[in-house]
């Protein structure tokens, strides 16, 4: 069998980097476009560059407001996913059962579930609690639905690493509190950063149910950028302004955490 060239595997490595960041890309050119360009059925690659949908896009709205809320939502329901994740991922992980098995799978699989399946429901006791428009039980609701990834992403960490390590701990007079705290964790950073970064993401991006159960207090970025299709039609340009303040944040954050996010997911893939 003939071996690949490594320029070739370099090549499609390439082309599926720019395929994947081309919306991206497209985004940032259109938001500094004007709308009759933006809109135009032809494609537009060279324009006369303008910073007026990036102005308007930012004076519209209380931008600020909403990066705070996108930052207590994602930020708030991935600590709260990993609170209770880690002693879940922990007892599963050293403790398995005889369920043990077909609870991870059912887990994993109300993340297949249509958000819309469940949109009446948790709309009628967010509305009887009193919780719509709340930034809090909004968190409340992304650590809920983030909570089988994170636990997943541990789980899958803490298999790797071999029990006789607690058991030594365990000798030596340390209870569950000492394996959790001083043994596991210090050794899972890298599982436990791109657990709470794929959390963070997930929660930045939810744009369903904060459309649904927030309105102007509560509202996150998703609002934000949602804000500016209206009646009238969309505004291609300053939606895309819209979307670039939007995702900036939490590109950096990506960006930064990448190392920490790749050595979490490719844990134990080549031994």
């Amino acid at each position: 069998m003939r071996r690949v060239r490594p320029w070739l595997l370099s090549l499609v490595g390439f082309l599926a980097s720019f395929l994947l960041f081309f919306p991206i890309l497209w985004m940032f050119l259109t938001a500094f476009k004007r709308e009759e360009d933006a809109f135009s059925l032809q494609p537009i690659l060279l324009f006369t560059p303008t910073l007026q949908s990036i102005v308007e896009a930012w004076t519209r709205s209380d931008y600020l407001l909403h990066v705070q809320n996108s930052l207590i939502a994602s930020l708030g329901s991935t600590a709260l996913a990993l609170v209770l994740a880690i002693p879940a991922a922990y007892a599963m992980a050293f403790h398995p059962g005889p369920r043990t098995t077909t609870l991870l799978l059912w887990m994993i699989s109300t993340k297949m579930m249509p958000p819309v399946g469940a949109v009446v429901a948790v709309y009628l006791i967010y509305r009887s609690l009193g919780w719509l428009d709340n930034i809090w039980s909004l968190t409340l609701l992304y650590a809920a639905i983030n909570l089988p990834v994170v636990v997943w992403t541990i789980y899958a960490y803490f298999r790797e690493i071999p029990a006789e390590i607690l058991e030594a701990a365990r000798v030596d007079g340390a209870g569950i509190n000492e394996e959790i705290l001083q043994i596991l964790l210090p050794v899972a950073v890298p599982s436990l950063a791109s657990a709470a970064l794929l959390s963070i993401i997930l929660a930045w991006n939810e744009a369903f149910w904060s459309l649904t159960l927030t309105s102007a207090q509560a509202a996150p970025l998703a609002v934000y950028v949602a804000s500016f299709k209206t009646a009238e039609g969309l505004f291609w340009a300053k939606m895309s302004a819209a979307s670039l303040f939007a995702v900036l944040p939490v590109m950096v954050m990506g960006w930064v955490a990448q190392r920490q996010l790749v050595s979490g997911l490719t844990f134990g893939a080549v031994k």
